[in-house]
Order: C-alpha cells, then structure tokens, then sequence
C-alpha cells in the first residue's frame, strides 16, 4: 500500500514537473541576452559580424543609431524561404542583432526569430533560426517581457483596446509597380527625407515583396520620431532592448507599408505600463513618437505627410 502511495506521489510530481516545464517553454521573450564582454562596442561588434558569417548569415546592413550602440541586420536563404510561404512575412525576414554598451558592459542581443514569427503570424515557427543563432553567437538567456505571452497570445497580439494588430498595417503610399514603389522609397532614403536613411534591403523570393530597414535619425533633440529619442526614453532595463531597431517599411505589389508603432513599439514592449514606472519608461512618454514615425515613413515613401 505504502509501495503503491509513494508511486502515485511520484507520478503526480512528475506530471506537474512536466506541465510546468512545458508551460515555461510556451512563454516567448523578444530578445535574447547572447552574452557581455568588457570589450569596446566596435571590437565586439567586428567579432559577433564574423561569428554570425560563419554561422551561416548574410549581414545586409549595420549602422549606430546612437553613441554605444550598434545594430547589425542579417538574413539567410531559410529566413527569406520562411518569409515566402507567409502574408507579409517580408517582417520576418531578417534577425537585428544590437552590440551596447551597458555601464561597464558591452551587450550583445538580437530579436527572438521564435517570438518573432508568432507576432508577426509567419507560416514557420522559426526555431531553425533560433538554433542557428544560438550555435553562431550563445544564448545566455531571453528577456524583455512580463507579460507570459505564448505564441498563441502573438498571433493576436495588440497592447490594449483601440490599437492595432499586426494586419492593421499604415498604408504609406501606392504605385503603379512594385519596381516604381521601389525606387520611390530608395531615392527618398537616399535624399533623406524624413529625416531617414536606408539600413538595408531584402528581397523576397518567388514574391513582389521587399523589406526595407530605416533609420529614424531625427530632424532635432526633439524630433518624436527619432532612435534615440524613443529609445532614451523607455529602452532602461538591463539588459538593454537595443535589437529593436531599426524600423522596417514593407514594399508589397507596389504600395508601401509599416506597421504602426503602437504594436511595432508594443510587442518589444508588451509589459511598457501606460502612465507610471520605477524608471520613468511609459508610452505616455512617446506619446508624440507614433504619428512622428507614420509621417517620417510617408516621407521615405515618397509621399506627402
């Protein structure tokens, strides 16, 4: 009886042991912390370029949106494949990676191709990626959420009522090709309108879909619009969210899209409170940032704000 009773016992804590388990791994986080070094943001954003071209990723662009920052844009033959079979899966399409300095520390993240591919409703799961940037750079932990999303939650992800989800895009501006909408954007990053420059380009095989990446450098201190405007504001915790950028401008069958910053803000920062944080980092405090982005990607477009 007693032989009976302790297996019972046992088999009730190995389930709940197992459901447990399986929940943590259903909770999704954007970012994953690859690792620190004491090395200067340049030493080590040269190695994390080699370490992710060994692994078996196409850098397609890089830039400093601020001082200590560094951004690095990859993609690969699988992403853009995965990116191919989904609506609008041009989002998902490429993994930023961020190199920061953080205090004493520099950080190197990038974007969660997993949590990604959820939120932005990809046909592929992604974890793929997932590994292969594990195996190129570490995987010291995932963060930037409290909210326990799933890739369920994702999929139908907005932050609160009267914001958008991920298929309520901002239409920028429409031509008559997606060869006419192309140049229109890139001649309008290469002028800078917008105060904007192009990042980098991908193209999406077998579809007349491109992503374009934009730098957001703001006409002053006090351009709403800015990287670093934004991210002075609510980017605070450690370690820091810096992958976030840069913004993205989708070219498909000729219009130009983006995804509004309430949910392209929001999904890298599910838990941002409204009104009131130990840190000060709120989206009353971008309050002004998502129309400034809207008309600064109008402007890139090509079009009147």
């Amino acid at each position: 009886m007693i032989g009976l009773l302790r297996k019972t016992l046992f088999a009730g804590f190995m389930f709940a042991f197992t459901a447990g388990s399986a929940f943590a791994e259903d909770i999704l986080m954007p970012f994953v912390l690859a690792g620190t070094s004491s090395d200067s943001v340049d030493t080590v954003a040269a190695d994390v370029k080699s370490k992710l071209s060994g692994g078996g990723f196409e850098v397609v662009g890089e830039y400093s949106p601020y001082d200590g920052t560094h951004i690095i844009v990859v993609t690969n033959d699988a992403m853009k494949a995965a990116a191919a079979k989904s609506e609008f899966g041009a989002y998902g399409a490429a993994a930023r990676v961020s190199v920061t300095r953080n205090g004493d520390v520099t950080e190197t993240v990038y974007t969660n191709p997993i949590y990604m591919a959820a939120a932005y409703r990809m046909a592929s799961d992604m974890s793929d990626i997932r590994k292969q940037l594990e195996g190129a750079l570490g995987a010291e932990k995932d963060f930037g959420s409290e909210k326990n999303l799933t890739a369920e939650d994702l999929r139908k992800y907005h932050y609160t009522v009267m914001m958008e989800y991920f298929d309520d895009p901002s239409e920028l501006a429409e031509y008559d090709s997606q060869e006419e909408a192309l140049k229109a954007v890139n001649d309008s990053l290469a002028a800078g309108l917008g105060a904007t420059a192009k990042v980098y380009q991908i193209d999406i095989p077998g579809k007349d879909e491109s992503v374009i990446g934009v730098a957001l450098k703001g006409k002053d201190a006090d351009d709403c619009s800015g990287d670093e405007f934004i991210m002075g504001r609510i980017d605070k915790a450690t370690p820091r969210s810096s992958a976030h950028l840069p913004y993205e401008i989708v070219v498909s069958d000729g219009t130009a899209y983006a995804l509004f910053a309430r949910f392209r803000i929001a999904i890298n920062w599910p838990h941002l409170p409204m009104v009131a944080s130990e840190t000060g980092a709120t989206f009353m405090s971008i309050m002004c940032s998502p129309g400034a982005i809207e008309e600064a990607l109008i402007e890139a477009s090509g079009e009147e704000p």
